[in-house]
C-alpha cells in the first residue's frame, strides 16, 4: 500500500519551462494549487505578466492533488440554516456560486482540451439512519420552494439500493449538477494551459517574506530562489503548512487545517465496479464524521473520510487507512479484504462558518477556506480573483464578508482531538 496520492502517482508530472525568477511581474501568485493555476491561466489570457510561486517541488501536490476527486455543487452547510442566518437572497447566491464553479471546471476542460476523465453524473448525499431522511427531505423541499435548485431529487431506499450495492443506506438526496475527474491529470492540464498562455510557473520557490514598496511595483517577494517585484499579489496557499502561509498570522488564526484521509482499492474490474456503483456518481454520507466515495476510470474504489481528527503524516495516514478499511468493510462487506493500493491524507482549510473567504487585506488579495468543497470552488475563484485583480470587484461572490479570528487559535490546531470527540458524540446521539 503506497502512502501516496493516487491522483499524483497516476498522472504525468508537470514540467515547468520557467527559468530564473523574473525581476518584476504584474501579478505574483503564491501557491501552485488549483486556485493559483486557474488565476494564472486567466491572468495570462488577459495579457498580464504573471508568475506562480510554489513552495513545493510540484504543482497541485497539496489539497488540490490529495482530495477525493469530487467536483460537487451544493453548500458545505445546511441551506435552510444559512438562509435563516443571512437571508434567502444571499444564501441563494452563494449556493449558485457552487453551481457556477462546476460549470467553470467543465468549461476550462473543454476550452483547454484537458484529458482528465471528467463526467457529470451527479452527487448523492446518503442517509445512514432513518431520521436523516427527514433532514434531506426538508432541505430538498426548501431548495425548490426558494427557487434555488429545481434539479434536486429525493431517492428512497429502494432506488438507492438499485444503484449502490450496499444495505447501509435509507435513501438520499441527489444533486444532479455535480461531477468528478482525475485530479492529477486535471492539474497537469491546467498548469500546461497556464504556461502555454504565457504564465511562468516556478516550483521550489517558497516565499519567505513580502516587503511593501512605495513605487508602481507595490510588493517585493523574497523567495528561496531570489526576489521578484510585483504590482499585485494573490495569496492562494490554502492550509499549506510551509511556505508563505506560515508568515501570515492573520490567516493562520482564521483557517483550521483538518486532516481528511483516503484509501484506493486495487482495480476491481469493470463488471464488479459497475455492480458496486451502477450510476458512477460521487457519494457522501450525512454525518459530521462522514464517508465519501466514487469509482475511477480504471475501476478502483476511492473511499475517504474524516477518519481521525489529526494532521496528515505517514504514521497518521497509515492509522487512518485502517479506520477507513473498517468503514469500507461496513459499507461494502462483499469486497472482503480487498487490497488497498493507496492511502494518503491531506489538509482541509476549514473556516469557522465552513464557507470560502476571498478579498483583499493590506494590499494583498486572497482566496481560500474552501472547507472541503474546494476542487470546483478553487478553480472558480482563481478565475474570479483574476477578474478582481483586473478591477472588477463584483466578480468575487464572497466579497464584503467579515472574517473574524477563531478564539484561542494561533496557528497550531491543538484543539482537534477535542473537536473529534465532540463530533463523534454528536453523530452517535443524532
Amino acid at each position: 500500500m503506497k502512502l501516496d496520492s493516487y491522483w499524483t502517482d497516476s498522472a504525468p508530472a508537470f514540467a515547468s519551462s520557467a527559468g530564473d525568477l523574473p525581476a518584476q511581474v504584474d501579478v505574483a501568485v503564491i501557491g501552485g494549487g488549483f486556485t493559483g493555476l486557474s488565476a494564472a491561466l486567466a491572468l495570462a489570457r488577459r495579457g498580464a505578466v504573471v508568475a506562480v510561486l510554489e513552495a513545493g517541488n510540484r504543482v497541485a501536490a497539496e489539497a488540490s492533488g490529495r482530495n477525493g476527486g469530487h467536483v460537487n455543487n451544493g453548500l458545505a452547510v445546511d441551506y435552510a440554516e444559512l438562509a435563516a442566518k443571512v437571508g434567502i437572497e444571499r444564501a441563494r447566491n452563494w449556493y449558485h456560486a457552487f453551481d457556477d464553479a462546476v460549470d467553470t471546471v467543465a468549461n476550462l476542460i473543454r476550452e483547454e482540451r484537458i484529458d482528465c476523465d471528467f463526467m457529470r453524473h451527479g452527487k448523492l448525499k446518503l442517509a445512514t439512519r432513518p431520521g436523516q431522511m427527514e433532514i434531506l427531505q426538508r432541505n430538498a423541499q426548501r431548495l425548490m420552494e426558494d427557487g434555488v435548485d429545481q434539479d434536486v431529487e429525493i431517492l428512497d431506499a429502494a432506488r438507492v439500493r438499485a444503484e449502490i450495492q450496499s444495505e447501509r443506506f435509507h435513501g438520499g438526496l441527489l444533486y444532479k449538477r455535480s461531477g468528478q475527474m482525475h485530479m492529477g491529470r486535471f492539474a497537469h492540464g491546467l498548469a500546461t494551459a497556464a504556461q502555454r498562455h504565457g504564465a511562468q510557473i516556478h516550483t521550489n520557490a517558497e516565499v519567505k517574506r513580502i516587503e511593501r514598496l512605495g513605487d508602481g511595483y507595490a510588493h517585493r517577494l523574497h523567495t528561496a530562489r531570489g526576489t521578484v517585484a510585483a504590482k499585485q499579489v494573490l495569496l492562494a496557499t490554502g492550509a499549506s503548512r510551509h511556505g508563505s502561509y506560515r508568515s501570515f498570522g492573520w490567516l493562520r488564526r482564521r483557517l483550521v487545517p483538518i486532516g481528511s484521509f483516503i484509501v484506493v482499492t486495487e482495480p476491481l474490474g469493470a463488471e464488479r465496479a459497475h455492480a458496486l456503483l451502477a450510476e458512477q456518481r460521487t457519494y457522501v454520507t450525512v454525518a459530521n464524521i462522514h464517508h465519501y466515495f466514487r469509482l475511477t476510470a480504471d475501476h478502483r474504489l476511492v473511499f475517504g473520510g474524516r477518519a481521525r481528527f489529526a494532521m496528515s503524516s505517514p504514521q497518521s495516514d497509515a492509522a487512518s487507512g485502517e479506520i477507513l478499511r473498517a468503514g469500507l468493510a461496513e459499507t461494502f462487506p462483499q469486497l472482503g479484504r480487498v487490497r488497498l493500493d493507496y492511502c494518503w491524507g491531506g489538509l482541509v482549510d476549514m473556516t469557522r462558518d465552513r464557507l470560502p473567504h476571498a478579498g483583499e487585506r493590506d494590499g494583498l488579495y486572497y482566496a481560500m477556506g474552501y472547507s472541503g468543497h474546494g476542487t470546483q470552488m478553487s478553480v472558480h475563484m482563481g478565475q474570479r480573483m483574476a477578474a478582481v485583480l483586473a478591477g472588477d470587484a463584483a466578480a468575487n461572490p464572497w466579497r464584503d464578508r467579515d472574517w473574524p479570528a477563531i478564539p484561542g487559535h494561533f496557528g497550531s490546531p491543538w484543539f482537534l482531538p477535542a473537536i473529534g470527540l465532540y463530533y463523534t458524540l454528536k453523530d452517535k446521539l443524532a
